[in-house]
């Protein structure tokens, strides 16, 4: 019987970019490479003259016989998927430009973004099996560019409702919490739509930048003061806060198809979307290491609250995460998850890992003092 060990051999480096395919060819091999997504049509003789054996290529564009000689070394060949709104393949994370290629010439329901929810819409219950794959293997592929992105980073969860309003207090409020956050070195990550999750993402977008850019932007944004009934307008107004405030600061958000009629907002440089609901929230949580703020919202942060509980509740992630709950009479009266919450950490672990708190100028503080414990 064949050793699985010998026919799988170990992974050698990825490749995502012509730069990195250039050093691995210059550096002598691509054997055992993973090369994601790299337009090879021009690398041609590279790929004729260089070692693949082994080597996986992911959606990469290339010749016919560049093709047959890879396959002759060895290698394994997924080619490009005609005709998709989205690369299966993905190496890296969205960015708001890509999401948005075309919003300003087309409108919103020209961009990729807008393009990608109506294929989901079209297959996600169809039973294609193939259709089922795609999304499995791009989910997959966002949740490796994430991991990547993320290593050695302090990642605090900001989790809130998406009827949060432009030009509001509580969205001018988690705008300077984002930005605080940023500001103390932790990466900010939200769930990437409008709302409360924009704001996050605008403040720490803004943590580079004078105090006052923010209230600027902030009063700039109110003049669309939400993305019902126009997508592009709502939009288009972020990236013209980008535009006037460029160079900003980097944070993650991590949306979801799922929700398609929520669009991604353009504030987080690094953007992870997700066709799984599932994945991007448990993916979202499991990656908040330095602890979550839990803002006022409405089902789906409660949902998010009780995600959260559960590892910490069993230990199944280690050290319990911090959590901090934002709005005394939100969580204890409107929708009383601190309650059930206190409840369920009473003698464990994660009981010194709990906070209520009144306002959100309190939450960063807090979440400090739980980290010390």
């Amino acid at each position: 019987m064949e050793n699985p060990d010998e026919s799988f051999p170990a992974p050698g480096a990825e490749i995502e970019s012509l730069a990195a395919f250039d050093e691995a060819v210059a550096a002598g091999s691509l054997a055992g490479h993973r090369v994601q997504s790299v337009d090879l049509t021009d690398r041609t003789a590279a790929l004729l003259a260089a070692d693949t054996s082994g080597a996986v290529f992911l959606g990469c564009p290339m010749e016919p016989d560049a093709a047959t000689k890879a396959r002759a070394d060895g290698a394994f060949v997924f080619p490009p998927v005609p005709g998709l709104p989205f690369d299966p393949y993905r190496g890296l994370l969205y960015s708001p430009d890509a999401l948005y290629d075309g919003l300003a010439k087309g409108g919103y329901e020209t961009t990729p973004d807008a393009l990608a929810y109506r294929w989901f819409q079209r297959t996600r219950s169809n039973g294609d099996a193939f259709a089922s794959m795609l999304r499995a293997l791009h989910d997959d592929a966002v949740s490796d560019a994430l991991d990547e992105l993320l290593v050695g980073a302090r990642v605090v969860g900001v989790m809130g409702g998406h009827a949060t309003a432009r030009g509001s207090d509580a969205y001018a409020a988690a705008a300077r919490l984002g930005r605080t956050l940023a500001r103390s070195g932790l990466t900010v990550a939200t769930g990437g739509g409008p709302g409360a999750m924009e704001a996050a993402n605008l403040g720490a977008y803004a943590a580079p930048h004078p105090d006052a850019m923010l209230d600027k932007a902030c009063e700039l944004l109110a003049g669309v003061p939400s993305f019902s009934p126009s997508v592009s307008d709502w939009a288009l107004a972020s990236f013209a806060v980008r535009e006037r405030w460029p160079d900003g600061g980097d944070s993650v958000s991590i949306p979801t198809w799922f929700y398609g009629h929520e669009p991604p907002n353009p504030f987080a440089d690094h953007i992870a979307k997700y066709f799984a609901n599932a994945l991007r929230e448990d993916g979202l949580l499991a990656r908040s290491t330095a602890g979550v703020i839990f803002l006022p919202g409405a089902a789906g942060t409660v949902q998010e609250i009780f995600d959260s509980a559960t590892p910490n509740y069993y230990g199944s992630r280690g050290e319990p995460v911090p959590m901090v709950l934002v709005g005394r009479e939100h969580w204890t009266r409107e929708l009383p998850a601190w309650p059930l919450l206190r409840a369920l950490a009473a003698d464990r672990p994660m009981e010194s890992r709990i906070a209520l708190v009144d306002t959100v100028e309190e939450a960063p503080g807090e979440l400090a003092r739980l980290s010390a414990k």
